[in-house]
C-alpha cells in the first residue's frame, strides 16, 4: 500500500526551519498552489487501488507556523483531496516537525465528511534535544512518554485513527541517544499497538547535502544496497511489527504479554520443569496482571514468583499469600516490574545473556544520568485489548515488492508482514 506524501515544493533535502518550504505562506509554500496540487495528485491515484492514503504536508514548521491557520488550510487541503477522491484516506501531519497535536485536544478540525480521517505523528531521538543523553535514561522515558500522550497520543483515545509515520535512528548502534530511546519508544509502540513507518530504507543517496553517494546510516538497506544494515535489529522490530489489537483478535479477550524491549522478545512458552525463556513474540504466553498485583498464567492457577537475586523465578500457585508474588511497576518509565524477595530486598525481572528470565537488582531507576541502557532491566507489561479503534494497516513487503527475490539476514523476501513504511 502507498501513501502520497506532500513534502516540499523546492527540491532539496528536507527540512529545516528556514528552508522556505516550512509553513503556508512562506517564499515557496503558496496555499491555494499547494490545494491544486494536492487535487491533482488525489485525481491522478484516483484508480490506482494501492494508493491508499494522501498525507497532505510533511513536518509543518518554521517562524510563521500557527494554529488558525493550521486550522484554515489543512481542512481546505483536506476538502480539497475529499472531493477529488472519496476513497482515500486524509491524513493529517501537526506543527514542529510533526511532533505536535496537543492544540486538537481543546478544538478538534471540523470536515464535511467521517470515516477517512487519520493523523500522524514523527518521533526521532533528537526531538527531545539532547535530553537522552542530559539524563537518567528511566526519568527520560517517562518523560517522553507524557509527552507523546499530551501531543499525539491523547486522540486514541478520542477514537481516532493515529499512526506513526516516522521514527528511525542510527543502525551502527553507535549514537548514544538512539540506543537510549529505542527501547523506550518500541514500548510505547507495542503499548499502543501502533502502526508505523520507519525512516528509512535506502541505504545511500545519489546526492544529499553537496555530497556524492552518501550513506544513509538510519537506512534497513547497507550502502550497496546488497544487505540488511542491521540484521539483528531487524529481529527486534518484529514484535512491534504484529498487530495484536482489532476485530481479529476479539475472540482471545482482553490479556498481558511481557515484553523484553532491549531485545524486542517476549515471554513465550512457559514449562513449570524449565527455566522461563525470551523468545519470539509469535505466540507469546498470555498473562493476567490481577488487582492483588499478582501475574497470572492466562487461564490457570499458575503465577509468577521471584526465588531469589540473579535467579530464574518459577510459577507457583500461592499467589496471594507470598510477597515474591506481588509485582509492579516502579520507575518513571514504566519499564521496571519488581517485587520483594522473602528477605527484602528488591527486583527486578531481567534477562541474562543467554535469554533466561531472571530477577536482578533493580538498576537505573532514577538520577544517574550515566546507565547504560544494556544494563537497564526493563520487561515491559502491557495490555492488549480488542477491538481497538486505532489500527489503520500500512503493511508493505518492501523486499517482494521492490524484487528482492532472496532472503536478507533479518527479513525474508516473502514475508507479507516485513516493515510498516509509508512510500513517499
Amino acid at each position: 500500500m502507498v501513501i502520497l506524501d506532500n513534502h516540499i515544493r523546492m527540491p532539496g533535502w528536507c527540512c529545516s526551519r528556514t528552508d522556505g518550504n516550512g509553513f503556508f505562506g512562506d517564499q515557496y509554500f503558496d496555499p491555494q498552489v499547494w490545494i491544486q496540487a494536492l487535487t491533482k495528485m488525489a485525481i491522478m491515484f484516483k484508480s490506482t487501488k494501492n494508493v491508499v492514503g494522501m498525507s497532505l504536508r510533511n513536518e509543518l514548521r518554521g517562524m510563521k507556523q500557527n494554529i488558525p491557520d493550521w486550522y484554515r488550510y489543512m481542512t481546505e487541503g483536506a476538502e480539497a483531496v475529499h472531493r477529488a477522491n472519496q476513497n482515500v484516506l486524509v491524513i493529517l501531519s501537526g506543527l514542529e516537525f510533526d511532533i505536535n497535536l496537543g492544540f486538537l485536544n481543546s478544538h478538534l478540525v471540523k470536515l464535511s465528511f467521517t470515516g477517512k480521517l487519520v493523523f500522524e505523528v514523527h518521533q526521532y531521538s533528537f526531538s527531545m534535544g539532547d535530553a537522552w543523553i542530559r539524563g537518567n535514561p528511566n526519568d527520560v522515558c517517562g518523560s517522553f512518554q507524557d509527552g507523546f500522550w499530551g501531543n499525539a497520543g491523547y486522540l486514541l483515545q478520542q477514537g481516532f485513527p493515529l499512526f506513526v509515520s516516522e521514527f528511525g535512528g542510527d543502525l551502527r548502534e553507535t549514537n548514544e541517544k538512539d540506543n537510549r530511546y529505542f527501547p523506550c519508544m518500541f514500548g510505547v509502540l507495542a503499548d499502543f499497538d501502533m502502526d508505523w513507518a520507519w525512516w528509512s530504507f535506502q541505504g545511500s543517496y545519489y546526492w544529499r547535502d553537496n555530497t556524492e553517494d552518501l550513506e544513509e546510516v538510519y537506512g534497513v538497506l547497507d550502502k550497496n544496497w546488497n544487505e540488511t544494515r542491521n540484521p539483528k535489529f531487524m529481529e527486534k522490530i518484529y514484535a512491534i511489527q504484529t498487530q495484536y489489537q482489532g476485530p481479529t483478535n476479539h475472540d482471545k479477550g482482553p490479556y498481558q504479554m511481557m515484553f523484553h524491549p532491549l531485545s524486542g522478545l517476549c515471554i513465550n512458552t512457559t514449562y513449570m520443569s524449565d527455566p522461563i525463556r525470551l523468545a519470539s513474540c509469535k505466540g507469546a504466553e498470555k498473562w493476567e496482571y490481577t488487582p492483588k498485583k499478582a501475574l497470572m498464567l492466562k487461564y490457570s492457577q499458575f503465577c509468577l514468583q521471584a526465588v531469589g537475586l540473579d535467579m530464574s523465578p518459577r510459577l507457583a500457585t500461592d499467589c496471594n499469600v507470598k510477597p515474591n508474588a506481588k509485582w509492579e511497576k516502579i520507575s518513571n518509565s514504566g519499564l521496571h516490574v519488581s517485587t520483594t524477595l522473602e528477605n527484602g530486598a528488591r527486583v527486578c525481572l531481567d534477562a541474562d545473556k543467554n535469554g533466561l528470565l531472571i530477577t536482578s537488582a533493580c538498576k537505573c531507576l532514577g538520577g544517574d544520568i550515566n546507565c547504560d541502557p544494556a544494563g537497564i532491566n526493563c520487561v515491559d507489561l502491557y495490555k492488549l485489548v480488542s477491538p481497538a479503534k486505532n489500527c489503520v494497516i500500512l503493511t508493505w513487503s518492501i523486499a517482494m515488492n521492490l524484487g528482492v527475490d532472496h532472503d536478507l539476514p533479518g527479513m525474508q523476501a516473502n514475508n507479507p508482514i516485513f516493515i510498516k513504511l509509508t512510500v513517499i
